[in-house]
């Protein structure tokens, strides 16, 4: 595919996955305020079969909601659902995994240092890892299991940490995160066409029939939405986990990523929990203390100069040769790279002035964690690194 065709669909399409990512995610977490704020309501609307109802002030007007125990006692003439939101950010979110790592397999998602896979193979394994992943999530939701929580929760972390480390050992490690993501996206995603709307089907149809709705329609609903906003940050990282390299380049990242996923729901929780007036700040603190925790132990080392290293003398003519021929072909006026015809993150190493307003980047992605060039496409050495390294210790301070 033309290179300049491929940045045009990946803005549109990446465009949309986040606008309705926005829209699904802000319903979903209205509805978990709303639902976590209800309050006893008066007699008069507890005759008609209201369970729980609030105020709110919103837009220079009140607003007055109520939540029936089941249903109304006939159908309103318009009743608003809300699927598309999700379905569409699915649909969006899988053009963009196939058009980065599916098409572009060869450049996101095989990294030949992790598996010599083909383009085929790790398709393959790509989307069956997403069918195992949520086949596995929907056989254990459907079992007794969904009545007993905590139980359900650590077997799904165990599937999860089972599934990350699969993924990091076949694929790039961008590419292990984004199918992490893919796979809790399609999970979610079931969770409203498998169990939320047929659930709510049932109910309309029930009280379209003058019938009394069975209870179990609004618990599975409520179970697959609550199990919906647990998921919600974790997938909201691995949207943007791209960005950080320190998290997914690290060698134990599978369980870096367990990490994260489990710190992010913490947090997730703590708001929950706030919604019924709950006040539990140590979990807020006890996820920032582990945040920084992980952070610190995930690290990249810095590189330390011998001795002998550091009486070497590396003029610049060698840095820019280095420069040049492992990092020109990306961070260039004019890119030859197949797939970045555009400097990435507009940083173009020109000249010395450039290489040295840079240095701070260099010495972080290149000497430090090694992740660029991006998944050493251009085969730097580790004697280039070091050579980089040794210059850039004696420049640093000028």
């Amino acid at each position: 595919m033309d290179p300049y065709i491929n940045e045009w669909l990946n803005l549109v399409i990446r465009f949309a996955h986040l606008i309705t990512g926005i829209a699904w995610i802000g319903a979903s977490f209205y509805f978990v305020w709303l639902d976590n704020h209800l309050e006893n309501p008066p007699q008069w609307k507890k005759d008609k079969g209201i369970g729980g109802d609030l105020w709110a002030i919103h837009g220079g007007g009140f607003y007055e909601v109520a939540k029936y125990k089941l249903a109304p006692e006939q159908m309103p003439k318009t009743l608003h659902w809300f699927k598309w939101e999700a379905y569409t950010t699915w649909i969006t979110g899988f053009l963009l995994l196939s058009l980065m790592f599916y098409v572009g397999a060869e450049s996101y998602l095989i990294d030949k240092r992790v598996a010599d896979l083909t383009q085929f193979q790790a398709i393959a394994l790509g989307i069956g890892s997403i069918v195992v992943g949520v086949g596995i999530y929907e056989i254990l939701v459907r079992t007794r299991l969904k009545n007993h929580g905590i139980i359900l929760g650590l077997i799904l972390i165990a599937v999860a940490t089972a599934l990350s480390y699969g993924l990091t050992q076949v694929f790039s490690a961008r590419g292990a995160y984004m199918h992490m993501g893919a796979i809790i996206g399609t999970i979610m995603a079931g969770n409203v066409f498998f169990g939320i709307m047929p659930s709510q089907r049932a109910l309309v149809r029930a009280v379209e029939a003058g019938e009394s709705p069975d209870s179990k329609y609004g618990l599975n609903a409520k179970l697959r939405s609550t199990h919906n906003t647990y998921t919600t940050l974790p997938v909201i990282f691995i949207m943007i986990s791209n960005h950080y390299p320190m998290t997914y380049n690290h060698s134990a990242n599978w369980l870096v990523l367990i990490a994260i996923i489990l710190i992010t729901a913490a947090v997730r929780q703590y708001f929950v929990l706030r919604h019924f007036g709950k006040q539990k700040p140590l979990i807020l603190v006890g996820s920032v203390v582990a945040t920084i925790a992980l952070a610190f132990l995930i690290a990249p080392k810095s590189v330390e100069l011998t001795e002998e290293q550091k009486s070497q003398v590396v003029d610049i003519a060698q840095v820019q040769t280095i420069i040049e021929q492992r990092c020109g072909s990306c961070h260039a006026d004019n890119p030859t790279d197949d797939i970045f015809t555009i400097a990435p993150a507009g940083i173009i190493f020109s000249d010395e002035a450039t290489i040295k307003q840079w240095a701070p980047r260099i010495q972080a992605r290149v000497i430090d964690a090694k992740d660029m060039p991006f998944m050493n496409k251009t085969q730097m050495t580790d004697d280039e690194r070091n050579t980089l390294a040794i210059w850039l210790a004696q420049n640093s301070s000028k």
